[in-house]
């Protein structure tokens, strides 16, 4: 788990396409540099967030100032590290531990998606509004990313935990706004419109429609003692008791 508050940026040294023999093909070996900060206590195995990508060290080096990451085909697939070229500055944070002041909010580092930078518009005095573009799903199968999406709730965008500041449904857009001190401190600020950007959506609302389905399909089952089933026929009774059309003792 990570908190969404980036530490530190490295730079991208290597791309390397991994041993077809050893992986299935199509990965990569990225080697991460100028990453000093993150790696003080880093052991093999350990994750660190790049770019909001929850990512597995297998290498680094003695000095602790570049370590190695396989990108597996499916990470290609659902996220931006494809487009990454060497010199690039990635976003670093280390995994959380019991120790660690919680400043962003709960991230997993599993990327559901990219979006793509609609806008970059200036906020005087020292303020930048990005505006990112919501792709519809594919496929009816596909969750609708776009309605995890709430106007002062928590994104994740290339492993930042950001606020989002305004929400279009109609344009399927929404907006994030990055002060100075942010603007220092991660890569956005190094995209510009068009560029691909990893976005994983707030957790919370995930579980909360899992809950809400499966209580729907149990009243849908005609389970009795639903929790939706018995709110509704407490309202009903209510309007009806009201009306006069049943007894206050009914």
């Amino acid at each position: 788990m990570f908190t969404g508050i980036v530490e530190h940026m490295g730079t991208v040294s290597s791309i390397v396409p991994l041993d077809t023999s050893a992986s299935g093909g199509g990965g990569f070996s990225i080697t991460v540099a100028d990453a000093a900060p993150v790696l003080v206590d880093v052991n093999l195995g350990d994750s660190i967030s790049v770019n909001g990508v929850c990512l597995t060290v297998t290498e680094f080096d003695d000095a602790r100032t570049w370590f190695k990451i396989g990108v597996s085909p499916e990470t290609l697939r659902k996220t931006n590290l494809g487009d990454l070229k060497n010199t690039d500055k990635v976003n670093l944070e280390r995994a959380m531990n019991a120790s660690t002041r919680f400043g962003g909010h709960m991230v997993q580092g599993h990327v559901d998606t990219t979006v793509t930078i609609h806008s970059i518009t200036p906020d005087p005095p020292n303020s930048y509004i990005f505006t990112f573009k919501v792709d519809s799903p594919t496929d009816a199968s596909s969750a609708d990313l776009f309605s995890y999406i709430i106007p002062k709730g928590y994104t994740c965008l290339d492993g930042t935990s950001l606020t989002i500041t305004k929400v279009d449904r109609v344009h399927r857009t929404f907006s994030i706004m990055l002060i100075a001190y942010t603007q220092e401190k991660v890569v956005m600020m190094s995209r510009k419109v068009g560029d691909r950007v990893n976005l994983e959506v707030d957790q919370l609302g995930k579980y909360v429609e899992s809950v809400v389905e499966s209580v729907l399909e149990r009243e849908d089952q005609g389970q009795e003692g639903g929790v939706i089933g018995r709110l509704v026929r407490r309202i009903v009774d209510e309007r009806l008791r009201e009306a006069g059309v049943i007894s206050a003792s009914q």
